[in-house]
């Protein structure tokens, strides 16, 4: 198939999958027994001023106006007014999404890297690598809170080398022209706020890295240990290649391809558990954001994130989906 049709598949699928997200919170919206015009305009609202409300939001009008509707302002970029906030969620989700998309950002590539560590230095057996193995797994095998709390208590309780809330403890930093602050410190020269950035990001980063990491490792070494045992490994090394430029310059490549696959699943997992590890280490994100709308039913807030998280999600898989045919051919439909 060719790689552009393949790729206009795996998008026309992605888009389907988050339609079928929309219908499904807009039925969570409708189940729910808390009233959006009762919700927005107060306990002490009267019936009149609720069933008032109720018409301006459309609320009257057959369900399948509503969703039209409901489709159409999210085509538009309008995701209702936050019940908590009373900003558009569109206005909030601006503010808080940049600091969730850095640590994010970091926080897969950290995992990627482990992942590599790990499935390259088991599967080559390489000094060091039980050890490696032992305590990757051991921290994967430890919920969010619990390893995110075992940090603070050593990193920042104990020892003091990192910072345990927030995103960075320097008064007035650079708010753009990204939102990632880590860059944004690099183009306004402000070389302190980079360093401290990147204190704050170490700890919730490796968090949600760890669990993903050993997925990724556990099966790049399945993969790699496959590949190896290829005829066409076999004639490198009849060459006189050494095992580590075997490895690295003709197995990796053709066993990438389901770590690739788990890439994309473990960042759906690594978006789940950032709502934990957000308000755990008071990190300034849309999690954190989510977490402080659940308890007043801010069913607006709550649907924005989730959609937002939805739509992330299913563009990593088809990207991970479209980069695996490019690094594997035999990859199909």
């Amino acid at each position: 198939m060719n790689p552009l049709t393949f790729a206009a598949r795996r998008l026309g699928a992605a888009l389907i999958i988050l339609l079928i997200l929309i219908a499904t919170m807009f039925t969570l919206s409708h189940l729910s027994n808390t009233d959006p015009a009762h919700a927005y305009l107060g306990a002490g609202a009267s019936k009149a001023a609720v069933a008032a409300e109720r018409v301006k939001l459309g609320l009257n009008l057959p369900i399948t106006t509503q969703f039209l509707h409901y489709v159409g302002n999210l085509l538009h970029g309008n995701l209702g007014v936050s019940y908590r906030t009373r900003n558009p969620v569109t206005q909030d989700l601006a503010e808080y999404l940049p600091a969730t998309m850095e640590l994010a950002f970091y926080a897969i590539i950290l995992a990627l890297l482990l992942g590599l560590a790990l499935g390259i230095a088991t599967a080559a057996r390489w000094r060091g690598a039980r050890i490696l193995k032992f305590v990757m797994v051991s921290g994967a095998s430890a919920p969010l809170f619990l390893l995110a709390l075992l940090g603070i208590l050593l990193f920042y309780g104990h020892l003091g080398w990192l910072p345990a809330t927030g995103r960075t403890s320097i008064p007035n930093p650079p708010t753009g022209p990204t939102g990632f602050l880590t860059i944004d410190a690099i183009l306004a020269g402000r070389f302190n706020v980079l360093l401290n950035a990147l204190q704050h990001l170490i700890m919730p980063a490796t968090v949600l890295a760890i669990g993903p990491a050993v997925s990724i490792g556990r099966v790049l070494r399945g993969s790699l240990v496959t590949v190896l045992r290829e005829d066409y490994v076999r004639t490198a090394r009849s060459k006189g290649l050494r095992d580590r430029a075997v490895l690295l310059r003709h197995a990796l490549r053709n066993a990438l391809g389901p770590a690739l696959s788990m890439t994309g699943l473990q960042a759906g997992l690594l978006l789940a558990g950032d709502v934990v590890v957000e308000q755990i280490f008071a990190w300034p994100g849309i999690g954190y954001y989510a977490a402080q709308s659940i308890p007043v039913g801010d069913f607006p807030a709550i649907s924005g994130v989730t959609l937002v998280l939805g739509l992330f999600y299913v563009l990593i898989n088809a990207l991970v989906d479209i980069l695996q045919r490019v690094a594997d051919p035999r990859v199909r439909a």
